[in-house]
């Protein structure tokens, strides 16, 4: 049997990335087995080992690939427009869809309970904490460099998401959200 191009290979690495990385932000590092990022990806579990060292090398380079999505999401914004591209994250970031579907979204949310627990590996909260410290830069940047507004900003749009997510399917879930768009609205 023929081995893949190097072309494929990429192809594959990639495909692997992106389902860990929603199925981690779905789950949380402890929910997601190298059998099931392989057959989400579409792929065996016997070829794992030849793009990862390991489990938690897998969950470490997920982490990236899903901030790294996050960080386009939010430059794409910002080469849009720059005026609005604060408001128009805040209006994606407290939505329902991003509440709904925590595996297209951001992972400072979905991994904010997980990353703290013990068992994590040094390397997934290190880039979890590398993922945070880089939201705050750029939400900083859209403030004009005002790094403890934006460390308050983050705390308000992650707890509102949690707590979204934690009470969805009552009322409650979307006053949350709506909320914290509200108060965080006016940048000053």
């Amino acid at each position: 049997m023929p081995r893949a191009s190097r072309e494929q290979r990429e192809v594959h690495h990639e495909r692997i990335l992106t389902e860990a990385a929603r199925l981690v932000r779905e789950h949380g590092p402890d929910g997601v087995t190298v059998p099931g990022v392989m057959a989400a990806a579409g792929l065996t579990p016997g070829g794992f080992y030849k793009h990862f060292d390991s489990k938690d090398d897998l969950l470490a380079q997920a982490e990236d690939a899903a901030i790294r999505t996050r960080a386009d999401r939010l430059a794409g914004l910002v080469a849009e427009d720059p005026t609005t591209a604060r408001d128009r994250f805040l209006d994606t970031y407290l939505s329902t869809a991003h509440r709904d579907h925590p595996g297209r979204g951001c992972p400072t949310a979905a991994l904010a309970t997980d990353v703290g627990r013990p068992g994590v590996a040094d390397a997934v909260r290190d880039r979890y904490v590398d993922g945070v410290r880089e939201m705050v830069g750029t939400l900083s940047s859209l403030r004009g460099d005002d790094e403890p507004a934006a460390l308050a900003d983050l705390a308000t749009m992650v707890g509102a998401v949690l707590l979204a997510r934690a009470t969805a399917g009552d009322p409650v879930s979307e006053r949350f959200l709506a909320a914290a768009r509200e108060r965080l609205a006016d940048p000053s």
